[in-house]
């Protein structure tokens, strides 16, 4: 049985027999207020390659109440079953499908997503449908190289507003009837439903070109929809994007929606792009969330293109639509005219770098181009190696063939394919015709190889300080325990940068250096006979995927005055390789605390300082020696508190300060003041103590047991949003007792109502740090349910949960060892044992490094 899962070779075999021209779906969305089923009507016609043929279209429904093929009527109850209605019997040439069902609304982010917003008590629907949830609102040939026109009917609640990715018609009698759209796949198309909030705009580009803009949400948040920002990124981004693609924007209009509960960042339906509203601002934030909201806006834009008007013809290419956008997105950013973060790339090697060396030392790496062998696959490959991975590759190959060679490849590859399907080669050959370069030995060695080089300088110096002799040594590390295929040796395109300290101690580059290397070791020759720098930094500029190290005497300079570099990028190359080291036991946690108390002063980079704030914590919490960690938590949250106090009054860094005091206060006076700072009763300069700062201090209040429940109800009702009651939710699972343990866990694991978002909070609660003792009993009870909820929940619920609940805090060989036994006997699906054997992974490496750390005592 095929339970919801398609396999690669089935899509194929579809692929070869079928060619769909168009989709017409009538869904009768007109009870949408109360919730429960809706009615799905949908005509499809295709051609067959073959007569008397058979195949299946997908289907995910309560009930299919009719199915007329070619003017038959079939059995319903006969050919429908898991998620595929069976088709026999197919004419050669044209045929016709209509299949008329009841679907389910979902409170899980799959499919049709309903949510009823607290303020208003009205509801607000969306789709989502990557990758393969069309199939839950309407009989779709779920598979991105079956492409066809998809016109949508739809009836609504009288008031509400229904957009779609073609323009948005007059309603008559509360029916919407939409245009059909061009050929595209079926995860892409969309459906938003409800009395959302809109602002509308136009982009004016060139030969006259005008594009209607708009930007959606619900009315409960329009106060906080700063519409002008959002179109002000977006035009750039069409701006930009235009020119470099040469190819005008393909679709009749362009929406963004800001939506309430949505699981992933944004989702690139064509013209009508979903984003999560948490991207509407309700309090202050720094500037890198701005940023990485823009990111985001680019990145979805960015899709428009590369995704939708050409799309992989399967998921194994899903790496090409996701490394793209993100590549494209930060490039930008960095290079628009006007950006308001030409330091786009100090951003991209700070978090998206740091990401994917992550992902890429888990037993689960892969190479890019991952083997997709079906959607239980691709379903958990929406990684660190498919987003950040991928663009950090694509940045070293424009960096090997230049920028210019490859948007000219770019440029020929859309008009090439516009509204068809692509495999990489395609790719690949456009750009070998526009760099003059052979990439496919290449490819071979970056997008179909798993793990991570490390790049060391050896430098030797005579008596005077001169370089006698340069080179710069490749390793390639075994990949990790239980990953598959071998490291390899790989060519690297780099900058190598020379800094000195100037008269003022700032560091400062003085000379730059750009070389192809290959090879175990590669002589540098340009820098013999030169005076040896204070600091040599292998991957100036970041252009390439490596680990880097420095020499010795530079490690020394860089310790003393990493925060002495004039540049924002060079200075996040030293912290991304701190951090590395402590990951990897190579430097102390206490060292690393050291370090970054001693730097992060002088960091202006606040997206930087966030980061540095989150991976402190980490590290202290999970790689600090267990009998050095409080001395570790109070050196750190002293000095939170006195940052805060410092900081210049309502900058960003202040804001900053305030959350990270916020996430480790611990003695009786910390949590004093924090409770003064909520109540009014003590005041920082410039500090606002607003919605969601008031809710990080609440909910570290409540794990510490100073607030409870009652305290919790009456925050709540000073915020009865659906914000508010996500982080009531976080607060009551943090409580210290165990009774609010056993409520948080019941919520997730013995019921299945919750939806997705307020599970998510529950389980952010439910796992606090200072609770280790709390928490160890669920070890066991764990691996009793994780298999069965896995195979009973959506897939959404269900990574939530195993990811969320594996006791990651239980850091000892007992807990590898339980893992390993329930490995061995539960016999999990490959996407459940891969999620499992990451999660192993994380409790290996934190034993590994507090050992370095106690030795380092």
């Amino acid at each position: 049985m095929p339970g919801t899962n398609l396999t690669r070779e089935e899509a194929q075999r579809r692929a070869a027999l079928l060619t769909v021209d168009s989709y017409e779906i009538e869904l009768d969305l007109s009870g949408a207020q109360e919730g429960g089923t809706y009615r799905s009507a949908t005509t499809v016609r295709f051609d067959a390659a073959e007569a008397g043929a058979e195949t299946f279209i997908d289907l995910v429904a309560p009930t299919v109440h009719e199915v007329v093929l070619n003017g038959a009527a079939l059995d319903a109850a006969a050919v429908f079953a898991d998620s595929r209605i069976a088709l026999t019997g197919l004419t050669a040439g044209r045929n016709e499908l209509k299949v008329v069902a009841d679907c389910a609304y979902t409170n899980t982010g799959e499919g049709l997503h309903r949510f009823v917003d607290p303020v208003d008590q009205q509801a607000y629907l969306y789709t989502q449908f990557e990758v393969p949830d069309a199939r839950r609102v309407f009989a779709s040939f779920e598979q991105p190289d079956l492409k066809a026109t998809f016109q949508f009917t739809v009836k609504a609640p009288s008031g509400w507003t229904v957009v779609s990715n073609s323009p948005t018609p007059e309603p008559k009698d509360d029916l919407w009837v939409f245009e059909p759209t061009p050929r595209i796949s079926s995860y892409i198309t969309a459906l938003i439903v409800g009395p959302y909030h809109a602002v509308h705009s136009s982009y004016e580009g060139p030969h006259g070109q005008t594009v209607p803009l708009a930007v959606y949400c619900r009315p409960s948040l329009a106060e906080f929809l700063d519409a002008d920002h959002i179109f002000e990124v977006t035009r750039q981004g069409f701006d930009w994007f235009q020119e470099k693609f040469d190819y005008a924007y393909p679709f009749a209009k362009y929406d963004q929606l800001f939506v309430p509960e949505f699981n992933a960042g944004a989702m690139e339906n064509a013209g009508a792009v979903t984003i999560r509203d948490q991207y509407v601002f309700r309090s202050k934030v720094t500037d890198a969330a701005y940023e990485r909201r823009a990111e985001t806006i680019l990145h979805e834009l960015a899709h428009m293109w590369f995704g939708d008007l050409v799309t992989m013809e399967w998921w194994n290419d899903l790496w090409l639509n996701e490394s793209f956008a993100t590549y494209t997105s930060v490039a930008c950013q960095a290079h628009a005219p006007g950006s308001k973060w030409p330091n786009a790339w100090t951003t991209f090697a700070n978090s998206e770098k740091t990401w994917a060396y992550r992902q890429d030392q888990l037993p689960s790496t892969h190479p890019i181009m991952a083997e997709i062998n079906d959607l239980d696959d691709v379903l958990v490959n929406f990684d660190g190696i498919t987003y950040a991975k991928g663009a950090s590759v694509l940045k070293q190959l424009v960096a090997y063939v230049g920028m210019d060679e490859f948007f000219q490849g770019v440029q020929a590859y859309f008009k090439a394919h516009a509204f068809g399907n692509t495999r990489l080669p395609d790719l690949l050959g456009a750009l070998e015709k526009t760099s003059g370069r052979d990439l496919k030995t290449w490819s071979k060695a970056w997008l179909e190889t798993a793990g991570i080089n490390i790049l060391r300088p050896e430098i030797a110096v005579d008596d005077s300080g001169v370089v006698t002799s340069f080179a710069v040594r490749q390793e390639a590390p075994a990949l990790p325990a239980g990953a598959k295929g071998t490291s390899t040796l790989r060519p690297h395109r780099i900058a190598i940068g020379l800094y000195d300290l100037d008269a003022a101690g700032k560091l400062v580059r003085s000379d730059r250096i750009e070389l192809d290397i290959d090879g175990e070791l590669t002589a540098v020759d340009a820098l013999v006979g030169k005076a040896r720098p204070a600091v040599v930094l292998l991957n100036d500029d970041d252009l390439s995927y490596a680990k880097v190290r420095l020499d010795e005497e530079s490690l020394r300079v860089v310790t003393e005055h990493l925060g002495d570099f004039t540049e924002s990028l060079p200075r996040a190359l030293c912290w991304a390789s701190a951090w590395d080291m402590t990951r990897d036991g190579e430097l102390s946690t206490r060292d690393y605390l050291a370090l970054v108390l001693s730097g992060v002063t002088k960091e202006s980079d606040i997206g930087v300082v966030q980061s540095l704030h989150r991976q402190v914590k980490l590290a202290i919490d999970l790689y600090a020696a267990p009998e050095w960690r409080d001395t570790g938590l109070t050196q750190w949250t002293e000095a939170t508190l006195a940052h805060l106090r410092t900081a210049e009054p309502g900058s960003d860094h202040q804001l900053a300060w305030a959350r990270a005091f916020a996430a480790t206060a611990r003695t009786p006076q910390q949590l004093d003041l924090l409770q003064a700072l909520l109540t009014g009763a003590e005041v920082i300069e410039g500090l606002s103590v607003d919605t969601e700062l008031r809710w990080a201090f609440v909910e570290r209040l409540a794990a510490t047991g100073i607030l409870d429940e009652a305290e919790i109800a009456a925050e709540l009702e000073r915020d009865k949003t659906a914000a508010g009651e996500r982080h009531a939710a976080t607060a009551r699972a943090a409580r210290p007792t165990p009774e609010a343990k056993a409520e948080a866990w019941e919520s997730v694991v013995e019921s299945n109502t919750l939806p997705n978002a307020v599970q998510e909070a529950v389980i952010a609660g439910f796992v606090q740090t200072d609770q280790r003792e709390l928490l160890a009993p669920y070890t066991s009870s764990y691996f009793e349910v994780v298999k069965g909820l896995w195979e009973s929940r959506s897939n959404e619920i269900a990574q939530q949960i195993a990811v969320g609940l594996y006791p990651a805090l239980q850091v000892s060989q007992e807990t590898l060892d339980t893992t390993d036994a329930w490995l061995a006997s539960a016999a999990p699906n490959a996407s459940l044992r891969r999620l499992m054997s990451e999660s192993r992974s994380g409790i290996e490496r934190a034993l590994r490094a507090r050992a370095a750390d106690a030795q380092s005592a």
